[in-house]
């Protein structure tokens, strides 16, 4: 089973985790009244796939308080019950939600709210302590981000955490968060279409680990969706169309530059007997030796699926060259 070191921390986890947005369910932008989430879920079935996860070997599992306005953090809480042991648990702050009215509100990175959302996601999680503790607001002002790291640190020295990060796209902010005692990672975009070099070689420098959020590219990495398949749920975040960030869709259609792309390169990432979105997650870890990526899932099947990714392993040396070649050929 492949394995990866957790940064510094020295924690040894598989080298697939597992990403809990799409288990929040539906919450909305109270701005434009645009969603969130990914649609309606089963929580039962999230359940058993978390389960799922624990059995196959994944040990990290990521999620944030504001994934659902919550809900998810009370779903994972709820499957860890007598498990807690099992898991680097890992979520995120910043973003403000109403539980009740399942509305994002806002933002806060204050010393009080910090305190206070690391409590509120303690008792959503029904644990005692946070492995991994994610800064959510990605491009949040790099003058401003040292006051937030003194509050994670005080975090630390209480117990409430065990490490933080930062889920940020932004080179010149993770270099902040690095300079720190108890920042061990960095959650970043990064997937076959979207490569990062720079974060790679930041996080390989500062011995962080290099978690990653949407690896196959929300969905478009599976080859469930194509010219002809699309999201067709209104409430799902990739029906929208007025996000920079959310490159592989629009109005619910993939990226017709991706899908061509995506028929170039199949054949290397289904090499071996994988899966597509086996290959995907083989490409990240063929990148570097740091790389955790986190991908999202609904279903038992879908984790399944993830986990066994790890008796594959990465594509080899030879197949990165083909896929290096097939890429540069689309993109030019």
């Amino acid at each position: 089973m492949l394995k990866r070191t957790l940064g510094r921390s020295g924690i040894e986890v598989g080298a697939v985790g597992i990403g809990c947005w799409a288990i929040g369910g539906p919450w909305i932008e109270e701005r434009t009244g645009k969603p969130f989430g990914w649609g309606e879920t089963d929580d039962r079935e999230s359940i058993a796939a978390i389960h799922c996860a624990l059995d196959s070997g994944i040990q990290l599992i990521d999620t944030s308080d504001n994934y659902g306005a919550g809900h998810s953090e009370k779903v994972l809480g709820q499957a860890l019950k007598g498990r807690r042991d099992q898991v680097v648990l890992a979520t995120k702050f910043g973003f403000v939600t109403n539980e009740e009215t399942k509305m994002a509100t806002g933002t806060n990175a204050s010393r009080s709210y910090i305190k206070s959302a690391c409590e509120a996601s303690l008792r959503r999680l029904n644990t005692d302590y946070i492995d991994l503790y994610h800064f959510h607001l990605g491009d949040y002002p790099e003058q401003s981000a040292p006051e937030v790291m003194v509050v994670l640190e005080e975090l630390a020295e209480e117990g409430k955490i065990r490490s933080f990060g930062w889920s940020t796209d932004s080179t010149s902010r993770a270099e902040l968060f690095a300079q720190s005692k108890h920042c061990v990672a960095i959650q970043h975009n990064m997937n076959v279409f979207q490569d990062n070099a720079d974060m790679l070689e930041l996080c390989e420098r500062n011995r962080l680990a290099s978690i990653n959020r949407g690896p196959l590219a929300m969905g478009l990495l599976t080859g469930k969706y194509s010219d002809a398949v699309t999201v067709d749920d209104p409430k799902d975040i990739r029906y929208r169309n007025d996000l920079d960030w959310l490159a592989s869709f629009k109005d619910g259609i993939p990226s017709p530059e991706m899908i061509e792309q995506l028929r170039a390169i199949r054949e290397v990432l289904t090499s071996g007997g994988r899966s597509l979105a086996q290959g995907a997650l083989a490409w990240l870890w063929a990148r570097s030796a740091v790389t955790i990526p986190i991908p999202g899932f609904r279903t038992v099947k879908q984790v399944a699926e993830n986990a066994k990714a790890m008796e594959f392993g990465p594509l080899t040396e030879a197949e990165m060259r083909q896929m290096d070649q097939l890429l540069s050929v689309r993109e030019g």
